[in-house]
């Protein structure tokens, strides 16, 4: 477990960065920017130079329109007035990032991230599988409500069968008087 001493930021302030984008989780490289210390042109000409390590599944662009609804969902700040759409990182990416940006700080702040990552995934996990408990219990649920129902219906029809009045033949010697 890690020690709290040794994390740099709150990893609030890392999870609220994490975005859903083209069915992945993301982080944008102007966050990552921020997070490490360097300028986002810097860490683009650091990922540049070696952009052999991010296929597109590690590491892609924004669309422009990906980027509005970004800034609009999120109310994200686009300072300075930048001239094309974020590069987004998935966690393959970032892991890969590390072997980019070599400075404590950048090593230090991606084991938090690989960290947030984690915990995510594994809070995903977990609620994946208390609603597949849920549903379970739902689908008895329902099964028992459609016994329960026959049930009542068969009451129902026993307790109408008691209500009409049969003819009942009388049972002994019978006057023709009556």
């Amino acid at each position: 477990m890690e020690n709290k001493k040794d994390m740099l930021m709150p990893d609030e302030l890392i999870s609220e960065k994490i975005y859903y984008i083209r069915g992945q989780k993301v982080m944008l490289d102007e966050d990552l920017a921020r997070l490490y210390d360097v300028t986002t042109g810097n860490l683009n000409k650091a990922v540049a130079r070696n952009i052999k390590r991010f296929p597109d599944d590690f590491m892609f662009r924004l669309t422009e329109e990906e980027f509005k609804n970004l800034l609009f969902q999120n109310g994200i700040a686009s300072w300075g007035g930048r001239r094309q759409p974020p590069n987004a990182f998935t966690e393959d990416g970032l892991a890969m990032l590390s072997g980019v940006l070599s400075s404590d700080r950048a090593i230090q702040v991606n084991i938090q991230i690989m960290r947030v990552f984690t915990r995510l995934r594994r809070m995903f996990i977990d609620n994946t599988e208390f609603r597949l408990d849920i549903e379970k219990i739902k689908a008895k649920l329902d099964n028992q409500d459609k016994n329960m129902e026959i049930v009542f219906r068969y009451l129902d029809e026993l307790l109408e069968q008691k209500t009409i009045p049969q003819k009942r033949k009388r049972i002994g010697y019978v006057s023709d008087d009556i």
